[in-house]
C-alpha cells in the first residue's frame, strides 16, 4: 500500500517543540522490547531446516532424530531472541529486577540437547570407532551449549538498583507497567490502521514521554499511588480514543476529528510531562530532609 513520505521538511508537519528533551519534558529511551535482536539471533532460525531437509532425504530410521532436533533448534532460537529483548529491557532501567525465566541459558540447554540428538544416530568408526561413538553426542551437546553462551551470553541473575526497594511494591510496579506498555502497544497498532506518518510519529513521541513517567515510577515504588490514573485510566482513555479515530479516518466522516486528536495528544504529552516533573521534584525533595535529618543527627552525636 501506498504510504505518504514525511520528514523534517516536508509540508503540513507537526510541530515538533514540544518533542522529548525539550524545556518540560522528560528524556526517555524507546520500547526497549522493539530494539532489533541483531542478526546472529535471527539466524538461528535459520539452522533448523538443514535438519529438516535431511530429515526427509535420510532413511526412515532418521527422520524423528532429524525432525526432533529441529523442533529443539527452532524453540532454542525463539526463547534466545525473547531473552535478548528481556535482557535489553534490564539494561535500559535503572532499577529492575532480574528475569524469573532465564531464557537464553535454556536456550543454551536446549542447542546442546539438539546437537546431541543430531549425533545420537552417526554410524560407529566414523571417527575413533569406540571412543566417539559413546562421548561424542555428549561432547557436540557441551560444545554447542558452551559457543551459545559464548555468543549470546548469561541472563541477569540479580537484580539492580532493588537495595531499599520493598518487593512488594515492586512487584505492583512491574504490573502497572506491563500493562500501561500494552496499552501503549495497542495505540500503535491501532494508529497504523490511519495509515498517516505524521500521526504515527505523535502517538511514537507520546509514548517516548509515558516511559519517562514509567521509568520514573520504577526507580521509586512509593510514586505509584500519585500516578496510577496515568498508568491506568488516562492511558485506557488514550487506546479507545486512538482506536475510534483509526475508524472514523478509514470512513473519512469526520474532517475535525484528526485536530481533536491531535489535540488530544499534546494535552496527555504536558500532563504526562507535568506529572513526571512532580515526582522527581517530591523526590529531590525527600532526599533534602533526609540528608538534613542526618546532619542534625551528626551534629548532635559530636
Amino acid at each position: 500500500m501506498a504510504r505518504r513520505f514525511g520528514s523534517k521538511f516536508s509540508p503540513n508537519q507537526p510541530d515538533t517543540t514540544g518533542k522529548p528533551g525539550a524545556v518540560g519534558f522528560p528524556v526517555a529511551q524507546p520500547d526497549p522490547a522493539a530494539a532489533p535482536v541483531g542478526f546472529k539471533a535471527n539466524l538461528l532460525f535459520a539452522l533448523p531446516f538443514a535438519f529438516i531437509f535431511q530429515a526427509f532425504r535420510g532413511d526412515p530410521g532418521g527422520l524423528f532424530a532429524d525432525l526432533g532436533t529441529a523442533a529443539l533448534l527452532i524453540l532454542a532460537a525463539w526463547l534466545t531472541r525473547d531473552g535478548i529483548r528481556a535482557h535489553n529491557a534490564y539494561t535500559a532501567r535503572r532499577v529492575a529486577r532480574r528475569p524469573a525465566f532465564p531464557r537464553k541459558l535454556i536456550a543454551a540447554c536446549l542447542t546442546g540437547a539438539a546437537l546431541m540428538l543430531a549425533t545420537l544416530d552417526w554410524p560407529q568408526g566414523f571417527i575413533y570407532p569406540y571412543i566417539f561413538a559413546t562421548l561424542g553426542p555428549y561432547l557436540f551437546a557441551m560444545l554447542g551449549a558452551v559457543l551459545h553462551l559464548t555468543a549470546f551470553g548469561f541472563d541477569p541473575m540479580r537484580g539492580k538498583g532493588m537495595t531499599g526497594v520493598d518487593q512488594f511494591q515492586s512487584a505492583r510496579v512491574a504490573r502497572a507497567v506491563g500493562e500501561a506498555e500494552r496499552h501503549l502497544a495497542a495505540m500503535k497498532d491501532a494508529i497504523l490502521r490511519a495509515n498517516d506518518r505524521q500521526l504515527e510519529a505523535r502517538v511514537e513521541r507520546f509514548s517516548t514521554i509515558a516511559r519517562g513517567l514509567f521509568r520514573t515510577i520504577e526507580a521509586d515504588p512509593g510514586d505509584l499511588t500519585a500516578a496510577r490514573k496515568y498508568l491506568s485510566i488516562y492511558l485506557i482513555g488514550a487506546r479507545d480514543a486512538t482506536v475510534k479515530f483509526a475508524d472514523l479516518h478509514a470512513r473519512g466522516t469526520s474532517s475535525s476529528a484528526r485536530a481533536d486528536y491531535e489535540a488530544l495528544l499534546s494535552d496527555l504529552e504536558t500532563n504526562f510531562a507535568a506529572r513526571t516533573k512532580a515526582l522527581l521534584t517530591d523526590n529531590h525533595s525527600d532526599l533534602d530532609v533526609e540528608i538534613q535529618v542526618l546532619r542534625d543527627r551528626l551534629k548532635f552525636e559530636g
